[in-house]
Parts: C-alpha cells; structure tokens; sequence
C-alpha cells in the first residue's frame, strides 16, 4: 500500500528526467501511471517518436506497477483531448494530473527569435493550461454529477520563472506565467475539490546541461542532490489525497524543500493627493529601501 495507491495519475514529459522519476515514483506507491512523452530533443525539434515513454512503461510494468504510453502534443488541445480519453478508456478515472513536458532554446534576449519565444511560450504556458482545463472540465462534470472527485494538479515551474535567468528570457516568462497560473487555478478549481500547487526543483536534467556549472555528480556512497528523484517524492505527495495546501509555490533541492512566495505589498508611500512627476522618484526609492530586497536574477 503506498499514498497514491489507485490513483490514476498523468504525467506529461514522462520519458526523461524529472518526468520519467516522478512516473517510477508514483508507480512505487501504487498509482497507476499514463507516460506522456513526445520524445523530441532537448530544444523540442525531432520526430515526434514516443519511445522513451514505451520505455518508462516498461520499467513500471518490470516492478510490478501499471502503465500505459502517450505520445500527445501537450500544447494541442485535440491531441491532449485523446489523452484523457485514453486514460478513462484504460483505467476509468483520472486522480492527479503532473504538468512536466517542456524544451529550452536558449539565447540573450536582444538576439532572440519570434520563433524561439514562440515555442517555448507554447510548449510550457500553453502545455500546462490546456492539460489542465481539460481534465478540469472533466472533474467538474463528476462534481457536478454529485460524485466529485479528489482531483489534484501538480505544476512544473523554475527558479528561472521566480527570480529570472540571464539567457533564458523565453523560460523565464513561461514559467513565471506557471507560478502565477498555479495561483490562479487554485483560487478558481478548490470548489470542485480540486487542489494545484508547483514545485521549482533544482537538479540535473537534459535541460540543465550547459546551463549550470554544478551538474557534476558527486563521488560514489554521497548523497546527490542534484538526482532529479530527489523532488518526486514532493511531487507524489501533492498528487495525493492527502495533500491539504492549495495554489502554493514549493522549492525543492536534494532533501530540502520551502514553501516560494510570489509578489507581495512593498512598504507604501502615500501622500494623500496625486503626485507630482518631480516627488516620484524620492516615494520610490522610500518604498524600496524600506521592502525587502528580491533575489537576484540568476547569472547576474
């Protein structure tokens, strides 16, 4: 018996990484798991081959779990469309919903293509709405149908979508616009008994490489915590019932986790009438020097 035993769970970007540890995790404490995958390569572009979806299916069916593949486009709503409805044809319910899938191209922002913004704004912020709108919808016909279920949303954002990251201005944006939809998908889904929340894991994957200068594995018998498995145990639990927090932001790295706040109130100047363009900028700096500083932008 493990927390998410019977729970049919999708996970998107399953083949690789982060994705591929969430799925085996989930599958060692009972869930039944739907590998989406489209096995394209680090910046998005090959054929749209689900191989190492098949493949992670293979190990879950190896331990003794269940699992099917998927090879949908996350960010096509006909295709993800066939998802949930391959998964209610193979197991009859969804539980949880993981939006993982996601690709880098990766350049300054002064000498970024309209392409490059583009797919990456489509693969991550469109790729975690549409997934989750139409599983939505399904959770609110069975609540409104007098039979809700526990449904539960786990969101993939980034240090980058929190305090930025010089060279990866398209990410950034995306997943900032993940954080803030994870609040609002919180605020808007917890009547239907559903919870969301998203996680900024910190660890090795194809999508690090080249990126950090950490990734170096550690010696043989010592703790890595870069392993991407280190934050799917975070992840399985907000994809169970026993998850009771909604619309939060949870960093994790090795075995540390926190809770993220997003913007709050600075310290306010008010002068009780409309300013004058000349009393601006001494208001401004007032507010910033008495606010708590952000963090900085990564690589600044």
């Amino acid at each position: 018996m493990g927390i998410c035993d019977g729970r049919v769970v999708i996970i998107t970007g399953a083949g690789r990484g982060l994705g591929r540890a969430h799925a085996l995790e989930f599958a060692a404490e009972g869930a039944l798991v739907v590998v989406n995958d489209l096995g394209v390569e680090r910046d998005g572009s090959g054929s749209a081959a689900s191989g190492p979806a098949h493949e992670v299916v293979e190990e879950i069916t190896g331990m003794g779990g269940q699992a099917i593949a998927n090879g949908a486009d996350v960010a096509d709503w006909s295709q993800v469309e066939g998802l949930v409805q391959q998964t209610l044809e193979a197991f009859g319910r969804i539980d949880t919903l993981v939006c993982n899938a996601g690709f880098l191209r990766d350049r300054m922002l002064v000498n970024m293509s309209e392409a490059e913004w583009d797919a990456v704004q489509r693969v991550h912020l469109k790729g975690h709405f549409v997934p989750s709108r139409l599983v939505m919808a399904h959770w609110r016909d069975l609540h409104k149908a007098g039979t809700p279920a526990a449904g539960r949303i786990v969101n993939t954002s980034s240090g980058a979508g929190l305090m930025g990251s010089i060279g990866q201005g398209n990410y950034a944006a995306a997943k900032a616009g993940i954080a803030a939809l994870t609040i609002q998908q919180g605020a808007e889904w917890g009547r239907y008994n559903t919870r969301v929340n998203a996680i900024a894991p910190d660890a090795r994957t194809r999508m690090t490489e080249g990126v950090f200068d950490d990734m170096a594995a550690p010696g043989e018998g010592s703790f890595d915590v870069k392993d991407p498995a280190n934050a799917s145990p975070l992840v399985v639990w907000l994809g169970s019932d026993a998850c009771d927090v909604t619309g939060r932001m949870f960093e994790i790295v090795g075995g540390k986790v926190n809770v993220c706040d997003g913007w709050q109130h600075g310290h306010p100047v008010d002068i009780g009438r409309k300013f004058k363009a000349v009393e601006v900028g001494a208001a401004v700096h007032e507010s910033i020097d008495k606010t708590q500083a952000p963090a900085p932008v990564f690589g600044a």
